[in-house]
């Protein structure tokens, strides 16, 4: 290899300021993606200048989009694929600083497109300095050039320097992004200014109500997230500083679910059915549509991408019916005066929901959605053996490709898959199903390497009430404390958040959870309660409202302490308190604990030994009452 060769890493950021602080999961997806996209645009700036890219392995198809020659196809790309970090290999006529140069024209581009679409009928003199100070000074590009492909922890410690400092921000804070000041310039909250100002923006646009919500005061680089993507598709031909080249942008759908819309999927795709072949139900729901569009005033062009509900989209009315923000179809958030502050509609649009739910005759609909967060296990120790860099990317690569579809297949809303990393957002009854799925699929791509690795996950199932900035950052720390660092790796971990808080924590490693028949053993041990009980009042029934306080009796003083009683002797005591609840219709306790058995397995944590490869995970002695807590929560759909 010629000495001229030398090593270019290189990271974009800041992740987390961008990408987690959402009010929606469109503001979630618009992070991602657009930073995605400039990771791209730094890739290509680099290329451009004749760089290979050796790590992640580049996407060509998606670079293509960037560049505009895949202008006028169809399936445009709508998710993320890039990761915000790369290495690749370069000659010593590689300028850096052309890399950083262009995403910054780029991200330039881009805001100076959404200002003159929106801002330039209500702009004054402070507005236009807040927005150019922002959008000048937010991003974070960190790089290194390397001598040798050896050094591969340079680019980390040339972070730690931490040169980065973003401007000081006066002012009244934006609603999304903390810290930055919003776009009025009003000094305080209290001044009629802040008000007036963001009325006259929601004004300019009659897409504007749906994009900016009433008392909603934005920053620069929110306002970019919220409404570029009305836009995208004009950023054409912006000629970049790196090598006589441009960059286009193409069309992006408008329409993301909503974590409401993503609860009430499965009701929705239920009531949606049975319209198709009953007349009666057909016009309740043609009459609540119409209530709620007399209530939002939006109707129609809503593409949220969810599989089941596309599918039943057969013409303009059933197009009508799911067109609504999730909100429209609970009861309590319509009735929310800072929500929906026409309250005589909302009594209309309440009488004819509860008219379809009657007339449908559905189960009520769940509160509850879930968010995804997968990643790979070991892969950054790999990484450091040379040999195995190539291999492992072609893997992710291929990986990286099935995501979408496996998320679409279980009717979920993908918001980011580059490399090992996965982030959903799905319907509740889905999410389980989902993650083995991307886990399997996962460890498919790597079968036939000598790579060993394993993708733990993360659930969040959230109320539609908890912000999602606050289940975003709790789903790092699950996967990252709980699936990895406690369990073992290759482990999904899981939390439900009511509004009053955390209610159940549980985690298992994914050979525990899933079983020999590969069947996820949770949603086996729902299907068995279900079969053996009276009615559906089984899981409301005594048996699991005591059941943390029998495991109190059952364990011992601490964990680590010898059980007080043996695991079969713990599995009758269970079953008999399972017969005795009265709603169980085993006749012994043969039945009982054939139906109690699987159920405290799940019950037991267990705990990988990371420096054991190959040990199977050791059961603890401890009975966790979370894991019943968690069988019930997922039968009821979270619905008391």
């Amino acid at each position: 290899m010629s000495n001229n060769k030398r090593y270019f890493h290189f990271t974009l950021g800041p992740v987390q300021g961008f990408v987690s602080q959402a009010r929606r999961t469109r503001d979630f997806w618009a992070g991602s993606f657009l930073l995605s996209w400039l990771s791209g645009v730094a890739m290509q700036a680099s290329i451009q200048q004749g760089a290979t890219i050796e790590f992640p392995k580049a996407n060509k198809e998606y670079l293509k989009w960037i560049t505009g020659e895949h202008r006028g196809k169809k399936d445009t790309p709508r998710q993320g694929s890039i990761p915000n970090r790369f290495k690749a290999e370069i000659d010593k006529n590689f300028d850096p600083k052309l890399v950083e140069q262009s995403v910054q024209v780029a991200w330039q581009a881009l805001a100076d497109l959404v200002y003159d679409k929106d801002m330039t009928e209500v702009t004054n003199e402070k507005t236009r300095k807040i927005w150019d100070r922002q959008i000048e000074g937010f991003w974070e590009m960190s790089w290194v050039i390397a001598d040798t492909r050896e050094e591969s922890a340079v680019l980390d410690q040339r972070k730690n320097w931490r040169s980065y400092h973003p401007p000081a921000e006066p002012g009244v804070k934006c609603m999304m992004m903390d810290g930055w000041q919003e776009l009025s310039g009003t000094p305080s909250p209290h001044q009629k200014g802040l008000a007036s100002f963001w009325k006259k923006v929601r004004d300019v646009h009659t897409n504007m109500a749906s994009d900016l919500y009433e008392e909603e005061a934005l920053c620069a680089i929110a306002f970019v997230k919220r409404r570029f993507v009305r836009y995208f598709e004009y950023l054409q031909h912006i000629t970049m500083p790196s090598g006589g080249w441009s960059i286009n942008g193409w069309e992006l759908q408008s329409g993301v679910p909503s974590v409401s819309y993503l609860a009430a999927v499965h009701w929705l795709e239920d009531v949606m059915k049975q319209a198709k072949n009953n007349p009666d139900i057909k016009e309740k729901l043609a009459a609540f549509h119409n209530a709620a569009y007399e209530l939002t005033k939006e109707r129609g062009g809503w593409s949220n991408r969810i599989k089941c509900i596309e599918d039943l989209v057969d013409s303009r009315e059933s197009k009508d019916w799911v067109s609504h923000d999730g909100n429209v179809f609970f009861q309590t958030v319509l009735e929310n005066k800072k929500q929906y502050s026409d309250q005589r509609q909302v009594k209309q649009v309440v009488k004819k929901l509860n008219a379809l739910n009657k007339a449908a005759d559905v189960a009520a609909v769940t509160p509850f959605y879930a968010v995804l967060m997968m990643d790979g296990d070991s892969l950054g120790k790999q990484m450091s053996v040379l040999d195995n860099q190539s291999t492992i990317s072609d893997a992710l690569a291929s990986f990286t490709d099935n995501v979408a579809d496996i998320v679409r297949d279980h009717d979920g809303f993908l918001i980011y898959a580059g490399g090992d990393d996965v982030l959903a957002v799905l319907p509740l009854e889905d999410a389980m199903s989902c993650a083995k799925a991307l886990r399997d699929d996962y460890n498919q791509c790597f079968a036939n390497t000598n790579i060993k690795t394993s993708l733990s996950g993360a659930i969040e199932y959230a109320h539609i009430k908890i912000p999602l900035t606050k289940v975003l950052k709790d789903a790092h720390d699950l996967l990252d404390n709980i699936a990895k660092d406690h369990v073992g790796r290759d482990a999904l971990a899981v939390r439900v958040w009511r509004p009053g808080g955390k209610a159940v924590q549980w985690a298992q490693p994914w050979e525990h959870l899933v079983s020999e028949s590969d069947e996820i053993v949770l949603q086996s041990i729902i299907n068995t309660f279900q079969k053996n009980h009276i009615d559906d009042a089984q899981f409301s029934s005594k048996f699991f409202y005591k059941i943390r306080e029998r495991f109190d009796l059952l364990n011992p003083p601490k964990e680590g302490d010898a059980p007080v009683l043996k695991h079969k002797q713990a599995i009758s005591l269970m079953a008999m308190e399972y017969i005795n609840s009265g709603s169980a219709t085993a006749k012994n306790m043969k039945e009982a604990e054939a139906v109690i058995t699987p159920l405290l397995s799940q019950c037991r944590p267990h705990y990988r030994d990371e420096e054991q490869d190959g040990i199977k995970p050791s059961p603890s002695d401890y009975l966790q009452a979370d894991g019943a807590l968690l069988v019930r929560f997922l039968a009821q759909k979270g619905v008391e």
